[in-house]
């Protein structure tokens, strides 16, 4: 997505969204919206596509056919039988 844009900061600091970058990053209304300053920059992400990244991190990290819920299950009845 190579699309840019000028908008004028509002009153009471409001920066409104164009409908074009909306529909490009899938907001709706009433979506939750993370801001963060990186590099001097403001970023603006969905927690939808942060919380797909982190999953594609996962995946890249877990080698095929291991189940980390299986391993959390296991986990815990070692420590229910401890108990």
């Amino acid at each position: 997505m190579d699309q840019q844009m000028r908008t004028r900061v509002g009153e009471k600091g409001r920066v409104v969204i164009p409908a074009s970058f909306r529909e490009a990053l899938d907001i709706k209304i009433g979506d939750e919206v993370e801001l963060r300053i990186e590099d001097s920059e403001l970023r603006l992400s969905t927690l939808k596509a942060r919380l797909a990244r982190a999953q594609k991190r996962v995946r890249e990290l877990v080698k095929p056919g291991r189940s980390l819920v299986k391993e959390l299950i296991a986990e815990r009845r070692k420590a229910a039988q401890r108990e």
